[in-house]
């Protein structure tokens, strides 16, 4: 008899969005996706701006490529879509380190 561990899967996005040269697009896209701290008088005042991923659990691996549960993803999707982005999607095994940086428990 084999032991028995549970699996958890998630959803693997790799997508970009295209902005040609336009920088004011491309952080336009990136504050509403990622959110943004910002800071005013060397720091003394700070505050945040609130974007989707702000409240959903993801793993960033690098520019472009995330981790979400799969419960999120006609969310994260819709949002892309809207953005006019390109992406993939691949359902994936999440590993310990996912989990973790996704505050997931395991």
């Amino acid at each position: 008899m084999g032991v028995y561990t549970h699996i958890m899967k998630g959803i693997l996005i790799a997508f970009t969005v295209h902005t040609g040269k336009d920088r004011t697009k491309a952080s336009a896209f990136a504050k509403a996706f990622y959110g943004q701290e910002t800071s005013s008088h060397h720091g003394k005042y700070r505050s945040s701006r609130h974007g989707l991923l702000d409240e959903i659990a993801y793993n960033k691996l690098i520019r472009g490529v995330i981790i979400i549960q799969m419960k999120d993803e006609k969310r994260v999707l819709k949002f892309l879509n809207e953005h006019s982005a390109k992406y993939y999607t691949r359902v994936v095994e999440l590993k310990e380190e996912d989990c973790k940086a996704m505050e997931l428990l395991i």
